[in-house]
């Protein structure tokens, strides 16, 4: 059985979670999962250090073979499963999948990750909230690029849903969330209709309001 340590509320164990329901793998049955990291602590004991030197989650022991960073378990975890047939592995689809976990990891979150950071774990007295008001209006603009991709396709990486949009809608949630629960500190929402519509279909055909909580 594989064990994944990780706490449901980050984003980034939320990526794997969502992969393993949507290859059909349940929690208890499948894989056990540990709670670890922000209150849990677990996660910079010696034992855990031990395997993920990173000290984060999450962290994936299969057998031998152990596994941090995120978006590369998923890529193992789509792999290893391929038989289930959920994610294509024609090599067009999935490089084109690839760009947005790279750009998911190196150019939303980055920007996302600050108002939402700032307003969800930062004490109001310490924020920042130019920097909030900045960077969310920063992911506004960046999240354009995605909306234009999506006038022309039903996912992000083409007609099937993949990886990409795993982590994508993640980063989308958060977005909608600040918006709506902090309109004042974050400014305007863009009117992205293209994400909406997508965004949308993914909470309806797939496992991830399941797997989301």
């Amino acid at each position: 059985m594989m064990t994944l340590w990780g706490r449901k509320s980050s984003i980034n164990v939320q990526k794997v979670l969502w992969i393993l329901a949507e290859l059909g793998l349940v929690e208890g049955r499948d894989f056990e999962r540990i709670d670890a990291g922000l209150h849990f602590g677990v996660n910079k004991t010696p034992e855990f250090l031990a395997l993920n030197p990173n000290g984060l989650v999450p962290t994936l022991r299969d057998g031998e073979l152990i596994l941090w960073e995120s978006n590369s378990i998923m890529r193992y975890l789509a792999h290893k499963y391929a038989d289930r047939k959920r994610f294509s592995l024609d090599l067009a689809q999935m490089a084109a999948s690839d760009k947005w976990l790279d750009w998911q990891l190196t150019t939303l979150w980055p920007a996302l990750r600050i108002p939402f950071l700032g307003l969800t774990r930062i004490p109001e007295a310490e924020r920042d909230y130019a920097a909030i008001h900045k960077t969310f209006q920063e992911s506004n603009q960046l999240l354009r690029i995605l909306d234009d991709v999506l006038s022309k396709e039903a996912y992000c990486s083409g007609p099937n849903f993949h990886l990409g949009d795993i982590v994508l809608t993640l980063c989308v949630k958060r977005w909608f969330m600040l918006s709506d629960q902090y309109p004042d500190k974050t400014g305007p929402r863009a009117e992205l209709n293209h994400i909406a519509r997508w965004y949308d279909q993914i909470c309806k055909s797939t496992q991830f309001t399941k797997a989301v909580e």
